[in-house]
């Protein structure tokens, strides 16, 4: 979803008031809203301060994302406002740390809703793109600094590649015509003003791993994909197997497929590896048939917002320590007639689209709740069914490496008995490791994964 469409330079304005409802009724002001027959400001203002009190809309790094559903005619509306001092809200302290104010307003019918807070969020948790915000000074500067971040444009021009980065590159489209590729990934955070391919892999299909946030990215001649990986591990093998399973999921790659990698240590403005991919072998445990490494309910971008909050609990965790939890995604009918509860439901009761786990404001709650025994259950559309559950499933012939729980065994065996995915998190080392059909994908290795 392409963000900048929507924000007007007349809705960026900075907030007068120190007070959020009358700071959220300032954004208001700057809608119009009178072509909306169904939408006054005031049920309008009304709306976004019963859903503060219910949760909490503050995503951190200084920003808050009052959002709402609402029967007007156009699929979004934005208001933003800059609070250089915070702002004061039921004697919260954390309000007094929000610097800019993001109001998103959705048409009742706008299907790519959660996607859309997904997407803000995204950019607000690139420190970055933050930083980038905070260096303008004036109004007019940062309107346009607002509107070229989530353009994806970069705040400094790409490098020009050196004789060795060229050097590199020629080899690359060497290696992969010569070993019958048919696609060559780039690790974009090689470079940090943003990497310059040109035209050597015009004979390929071109996919940038990258870390920031620049949907637009895929729109330039040369790039063909762009497949984010910033909130998985910061080791390179891990990105490579992570995005190579996204690709997957989303049908940029088949498993036919043979992949050619380059890439070089983050921001080092140097390739210096470059590595062959055979999709069926590397992934042949999960592959029994082709083309199938999703259950068919499953969509694509729940399993990646699960694959990234699993991999932050395992390389950051809660207090430092990573955190054992798991994640079933499928039919969750079906899953649930293999668990039972360990703890009343923290889900029960509301709305689907709040508990989404594509709903920004989910992470931190998922992610308390990881340290609760039991799995959580998720719906294909990334609805949250429950947390807490054991799950029962019967003992079907699994081997498994030693030293791994009770947690993998309950995955590899839900995964048979259900056609199911699920996500482990190992407690005692940080392992991530993928289950499908009972077989198990690492994700993160043990040797990759640090502690501070």
């Amino acid at each position: 979803m392409r963000i900048d469409r929507y924000i007007a330079q007349s809705r960026v304005i900075d907030i007068q008031s120190t007070d959020f409802k009358d700071a959220i009724a300032e954004l208001l002001d700057v809608c119009d809203l009178t072509k909306e027959k169904k939408l006054t400001k005031k049920a309008l203002l009304e709306d976004l301060l019963n859903r503060e009190k219910q949760m909490t809309t503050y995503l951190g790094n200084g920003v808050c994302l009052p959002h709402a559903r609402v029967p007007m005619k156009r699929s979004y509306l934005i208001a933003v406002g800059r609070c250089p001092n915070g702002l004061i809200y039921d004697g919260q302290k954390e309000y007094q740390d929000i610097r800019y104010l993001f109001l998103l307003l959705a048409a009742e019918n706008a299907r790519s809703y959660l996607y859309g807070l997904a997407s803000l969020a995204r950019v607000f948790q690139d420190r970055s793109h933050m930083e980038r915000l905070g260096t303008a000074k004036s109004l007019p500067e940062f309107r346009r600094e607002l509107k070229a971040v989530f353009a994806g444009e970069e705040a400094a021009p790409r490098h020009r590649h050196n004789r060795f980065n060229n050097l590199i590159l020629r080899e690359t489209a060497k290696i992969a015509k010569g070993a019958n590729c048919s696609c060559i990934l780039v690790f974009g955070d090689t470079f940090g003003g943003g990497v310059e391919i040109g035209s050597v892999f015009k004979d390929f299909k071109t996919v940038l791993i990258a870390h920031g946030t620049a949907e637009v990215a895929s729109d330039r001649k040369e790039i063909d994909a762009v497949l984010p990986v910033r909130s998985f591990s910061s080791q390179r093998f891990s990105q490579l197997r992570s995005a190579v399973l996204i690709g997957l999921t989303r049908g940029v790659f088949s498993s036919a497929d043979r992949l050619c990698c380059v890439g070089g240590l983050p921001q080092s403005n140097q390739f210096d590896s470059i590595t062959v991919v055979d999709i069926e072998r590397e992934f042949q445990t999960v592959l029994l048939e082709k083309s199938d490494m999703l259950p068919s309910s499953v969509k694509p971008e729940v399993i990646e917002r699960v694959l990234a909050i699993a991999t932050e609990l395992a390389v950051e965790g809660r207090e430092g320590h990573p955190v054992g939890c798991l994640f079933a995604l499928g039919n969750a009918e079906k899953i649930s007639q293999y668990t039972k509860p360990l703890i009343l439901n923290p889900f029960h009761g509301y709305k689907d689209e709040d508990r989404n786990i594509l709903n920004p404001f989910m992470d931190e709650t998922v992610k308390e709740l990881s340290s609760i025994d039991g799995a959580f259950i998720i719906r294909g559309d990334g609805v949250l069914v429950s947390a807490g559950s054991l799950i029962h499933a019967p003992d079907y012939t699994h081997s498994l490496p030693s030293g791994l729980g009770s947690r993998h065994a309950a995955a590899a065996s839900i995964t048979q008995a259900v056609d199911c995915l699920c996500i482990v998190v190992s407690g005692s080392t940080g392992q991530v490791t993928l289950f499908r059909r009972g077989e198990m994908l690492p994700l993160i290795e043990k040797a990759l994964v640090r502690h501070a």
